[in-house]
């Protein structure tokens, strides 16, 4: 923890990355991943889920949300936390601890393998769920079980996100 901190805090003081437009994650050894912006599209479902979140359960909703794991800080698309989890996992620097709910909003660059391993990381830094937005919008919602019907945190959650 205390080294993703460290590291992480090196790349937001880092006027050069600050101008960067993408994504910046790092790994466990404190590399920097980069991936480049993501289209129109991503943005807008991103943005309708954290919109949709906050309306149906209140609480705090993060986008392009820093959270320290095992493998390094990475960013969920959105996360949800409630108001008791954010106030002791809020850190000036990243999150230490996972919102209750990890939205990935696919990108065609995305790979099965690539999401599989930020779920596990998200359930291991303390995520209670984990959502996919398909690029079509439809939504897959899993718990640390594996796949879930839809989700038990918000249950009224919409099942597709249209454009």
């Amino acid at each position: 923890m205390e080294f993703n901190l460290r590291i992480w805090e090196e790349v937001l003081a880092d006027p050069d990355l600050a101008k960067v437009e993408g994504r910046i994650e790092t790994d466990r050894h404190g590399c920097i991943i980069m991936t480049p912006p993501p289209g129109s599209a991503h943005g807008s479902r991103q943005a309708e889920i954290a919109f949709q979140l906050r309306v149906l359960l209140g609480g705090k909703t993060v986008t392009e949300c820093p959270i320290s794991t095992s493998d390094g800080v990475r960013a969920a698309d959105v996360g949800w936390f409630s108001d008791v989890r954010y106030s002791r996992a809020f850190d000036r620097r990243c999150f230490l601890e996972a919102p209750e709910i990890c939205v990935e909003v696919i990108s065609p660059r995305n790979t099965d393998a690539e999401m599989d391993e930020k779920m596990a990381l998200y359930f291991d830094a303390g995520a209670s769920e984990v959502w996919f937005c398909d690029e079509d919008g439809r939504m897959r919602h899993f718990g640390s079980e594996g796949r879930l019907e839809k989700s038990l945190l918000c249950p009224d959650f919409p099942a597709m996100i249209a454009l």
